[in-house]
């Protein structure tokens, strides 16, 4: 059980411990002059989507604003004085304009340039957002012109591409009105923007994750833990799988750099004692944009009672699905349409993927009810088949009746198959004959993503101090509801349910396969491509106009939400046939995934991992597209 939580009550409420409850007294945004919180001078502002801006014509401020989400004021990056920054509502066909201005002090801790980025949305390079990438930048005292026209409909979010200022604060979400109407009827209209935040200078956070990586990870296995292995599975399995996580020097219960030790979590810049609320009544549908704003949280969501519609996900529509739970990988969007009927309150909840914290808000026929809140579930563990070590013997996908993995012990039958260099760090399969980082399919007829079970590894990996492990045999896993959410006696979405409501928007077979692999080292915080980080990296160089198929690896034992600037996304189904259009493609542990990209937007973009720190430890690349 979390640390964070007591023992539900009876009537199945999570009671908080003082630490919680002194984050609920302040339900977040900017501190007054005689600094107390808004929250405790206005409670209302926890009721719906406040600070929405729409039409044309947008002034933005990004400033340092005094915040209280702990009961402890920090200094927190704002946009127009709130976290979140504003909605923007925009409208599909027309030319929007915003004038970013940065009033950062000159002694900020978060440094003198700023920008903003848009999430998802498709536009030229020089309105992109990313410093150092698409433009300079914009200096304290300065105000840049962002103007594009929207061309595309459905729910975004915007944030900061500077060091950490998205931690920090800055993002918000973007609803973009379509021209005609969508597929579906609802009478409400709601942002549900969850994110986390920290009281540490997140450049502190980052040095702390440099230097102790696993700080966070207070839920390793016990002594008491390898009893209870020892009686489910025996002793030599038992003996064998902890030496083969001792060998590469790391934890199955590490699923997150960050959780709810550092973070607390918020909905809509409200902590769970805030009590964000949705109002509605009985009969109405409701739309909820679902919006991962986090730095570096998975979230899974789901409203007890009440069935979920997935309509749209990142931004567009898909064929309707109905599921009880989905797992929101960071930088992803979904909306979802609910039918609230027969109790006055519904409980949105939404838990980090570690069981280690979670924040909720309440659906509700009036302001001030509340229902029930249920407990965390089980803390996952990972296991080898987890990590793409294929199935390695009983137990590998053992799962507990009540949500998340049991502590599954998978024997070492493949053993052989491995071997271990650099004192244990590296840990990976013979990999055969090295192949290039960028792999050529001729005619794009090969499907990367149904090769044998060895996988191939590119030639920068090998001997690489910043690449700790490799995936065995990864698969695309679209049907895989995740770590954590197996059996759990809910239906939980999947890649697999995901259906674009249109045919693939190109056509054309891809021309050539770029193939990726996601690298790491757990112990030094270091991650890459191709074990090969930014600063050291080449562009990848796409011809304009060119269809091509990126095969994506994940050769580590983390997520990481992988997001492509200024070009659609196109996932493949296991097969090579396209899926569903997206602007971020999660990669979990032990995953092999492909999608087509039509290269029609020219210049330079940025290419990364959507965790934050990952990106700024180097899991970056920079796309060229020219003609």
């Amino acid at each position: 059980m979390s640390s964070l939580l007591v023992p539900p009550n009876e009537g199945g409420v999570a009671m908080p411990t003082r630490r919680r409850f002194v984050q609920g007294l302040a339900f977040g945004g900017a501190v007054t002059a005689l600094g107390l919180p808004q929250g405790l001078l206005a409670q209302g502002r926890a009721v719906g989507n406040s600070h929405v801006l729409a039409g044309t014509q947008f002034d933005l401020v990004i400033g340092e604003t005094p915040v209280n989400f702990t009961g402890r004021t920090r200094p927190g990056i704002t946009v127009n004085g709130t976290i979140p920054a504003p909605i923007l509502r925009w409208k599909e066909g027309t030319t929007v304009n915003l004038r970013v201005s940065n009033a950062l002090p000159p002694n900020s801790i978060h440094g003198h340039q700023t920008s903003l980025h848009w999430h998802g949305i498709i536009l030229p390079a020089n309105m992109d957002g990313v410093p150092g990438v698409s433009f300079n930048g914009i200096e304290r005292g300065e105000t840049y012109h962002y103007r594009f026209d929207v061309n595309q409909a459905g729910t975004y979010w915007y944030h900061s591409h500077s060091a950490f200022q998205e931690q920090a604060g800055v993002y918000g979400a973007i609803i973009v009105d379509p021209i005609e109407p969508p597929p579906f009827n609802y009478q409400r209209d709601y942002v549900v923007l969850l994110s986390d935040w920290t009281d540490l200078d997140p450049r502190a956070l980052f040095s702390r994750l440099k230097k102790m990586s696993d700080y966070d990870n207070l839920y390793k296995r016990t002594v008491g833990d390898f009893v209870e292995d020892v009686d489910r599975y025996g002793l030599k399995d038992t003996v064998e799988n902890r030496l083969m996580w001792g060998r590469m020097r790391m934890e199955p219960t590490d699923l997150s750099d960050v959780n709810g030790r550092t973070y607390t979590y918020l909905m809509n810049g409200t902590t769970a004692l805030g009590n964000w609320t949705g109002l509605f009544k009985r009969g109405e549908k409701i739309r909820l944009r679902l919006v991962n704003g986090s730095a570096m949280t998975y979230f899974d969501v789901r409203i007890p009672g009440l069935k979920m519609t997935v309509v749209a996900v990142d931004g567009l529509y898909v064929h309707p699905v109905t599921v009880d739970e989905l797992r929101i990988p960071t930088a992803e969007t979904y909306d979802v349409i609910v039918e609230p009927d027969g109790q006055d309150a519904y409980t949105i909840f939404a838990q980090d993927n570690g069981r280690t914290g979670f924040v909720s808000g309440t659906l509700a026929v009036r302001a001030g009810l509340r229902a029930p809140i249920p407990p965390l579930d089980e803390r996952p563990i990972l296991t080898m088949e987890d990590m793409g070590h294929g199935d390695m013997g009983h137990g590998a996908m053992g799962h507990g009746p009540a949500g998340g993995a049991t502590h599954a012990v998978p024997a070492l039958g493949a053993a052989s198959n491995v071997k271990s260099e650099h004192a244990g760090h590296v840990m990976q399969a013979n990999p055969g004959p090295a192949t290039p980082h960028a792999h050529a399919a001729a005619g794009g007829m090969h499907h990367p993503a149904v090769e044998g079970a060895m996988q191939h590894h590119p030639a920068s990996e090998r001997g690489n101090p910043l690449v700790d492990m490799q995936s065995m045999s990864p698969e695309p896993k679209l049907d895989d509801p995740g770590i954590g959410l197996r059996h759990n006696n809910r239906r939980v979405l999947t890649y697999g349910d995901l259906r674009s409501l249109f045919a693939d928007p190109d056509g054309r077979a891809p021309g050539r396969t770029v193939e990726l692999h996601l690298t790491g080292h757990m112990e030094k915080f270091a991650w890459s491509f191709n074990g090969i980080k930014f600063s050291s990296s080449e562009p990848l160089r796409f011809n304009y106009g060119e269809r091509l198929r990126i095969t994506l690896v994940n050769d580590t034992m983390m997520s990481h939400p992988i997001h492509l600037h200024g070009m659609w996304s196109d996932l493949e189904d296991a097969d090579g046939n396209f899926l569903v259009r997206k602007h971020t493609i999660d990669m979990p542990p032990g995953t092999k995934r492909s999608y087509r990209v039509r290269a029609d937007a020219l210049g330079r973009w940025a290419y990364h991992c959507h965790l934050l720190y990952h990106m700024e430890s180097g899991m970056m690349r920079e796309v060229e597209v020219a003609a």
